[in-house]
């Protein structure tokens, strides 16, 4: 993934706040419009994933990936030294 648009940024730190389940994210993200893909754009670029609950309750769960939370933490550097 080359350039990570503010609102990809916005839903990586949204999934990283606590812990997201599959319907939840996709009330708050899926669109249908084809000019906003954050959530498609995020998952193909490896950024976030699916999995089952680690607590087998059965839910699907929404983590960010390594290459999302380095993401995340490359932004939130760029972002402090532009306004530190």
């Amino acid at each position: 993934m080359n350039e990570i648009t503010p609102l990809t940024l916005q839903l990586l730190e949204w999934i990283a706040t606590r812990p997201r389940n599959y319907s939840e994210t996709m009330e708050a993200w899926r669109s249908t419009c084809p000019r906003l893909t954050i959530w498609e754009d995020a998952l193909s670029g490896g950024l976030v994933q699916v999995e089952a609950d680690e607590n087998g309750a059965g839910e699907l769960m929404v983590r960010l990936t390594a290459l999302g939370r380095s993401a995340l933490n490359t932004a939130s550097g760029h972002c402090s030294k532009a306004f530190g």
